[in-house]
């Protein structure tokens, strides 16, 4: 398989992360504050099979919307509480079911970032860990999905993203605030709030 297309690589994303999973056990960090190893396995199924969490996810920063994203952590908690950690990490890697929206083409684009950030998040909280190399099609599918984050990331206070690997290459929202070099992984983990462990450099 290679990462020509996003659901290409939303599969080896979701493949290595729950390769990685598979290998630390249910209790290793992560960089989500509060989260073990079991705990991101459960959100990835839930995120997977349960619609009726999909929502949570999307609007539990909105004021008033609180109890949305509550619910979602709680079909998480009785998850994690239900089933094996192997079955778990058996279900990541299985996918979403054909019925999900998830499994749909279109939405599938989804995953990228979502496998792509999940997985830094647990590679990046082990010990000695190192940026990986990524093929060119890939960063350029990481690059589209660093602008969604952009977005949010620069507030009312304008922000530039600038890819360093491709000269010339950089996405504008609003006017003014800050410039952030990197590689559009590193873009993408910046915008996404993991600003400690993104290789950028922030002008």
């Amino acid at each position: 398989m290679t990462a020509s297309d996003a659901g290409s690589l939303a599969a080896l994303e979701r493949r290595d992360l729950a390769d990685l999973l598979d290998e630390l056990g249910p209790d290793a960090p992560t960089l989500c504050e509060g989260w073990s190893t079991a705990h991101l396995a459960a959100h990835l199924v839930v995120r997977d099979r349960r619609p009726d969490a999909m929502p949570g996810y999307a609007l539990e920063l909105l004021p008033g919307l609180s109890r949305l994203g509550a619910w979602a952590h709680t079909v998480e908690d009785r998850t994690r509480a239900r089933s094996s950690y192997a079955d778990l990490v058996a279900l990541v890697r299985s996918g979403p079911p054909a019925w999900s929206p998830l499994a749909w083409p279109g939405p599938d684009r989804l995953n990228v970032p979502e496998f792509a950030i999940h997985h830094e998040d647990v590679r990046r909280a082990q010990p000695g860990w190192t940026p990986r190399a990524l093929p060119a099609g890939a960063e350029d599918q990481l690059w589209t999905a660093a602008g969604l984050h952009g977005r949010r990331a620069a507030g009312r206070h304008g922000l530039v993203l600038r890819r360093s690997d491709v000269d010339g290459a950089e996405k504008r929202f609003g006017a003014g605030g800050r410039t952030v070099t990197g590689e559009p992984l590193e873009l993408l983990l910046w915008a996404s709030g993991r600003r400690d462990v993104a290789r950028v450099t922030v002008t």
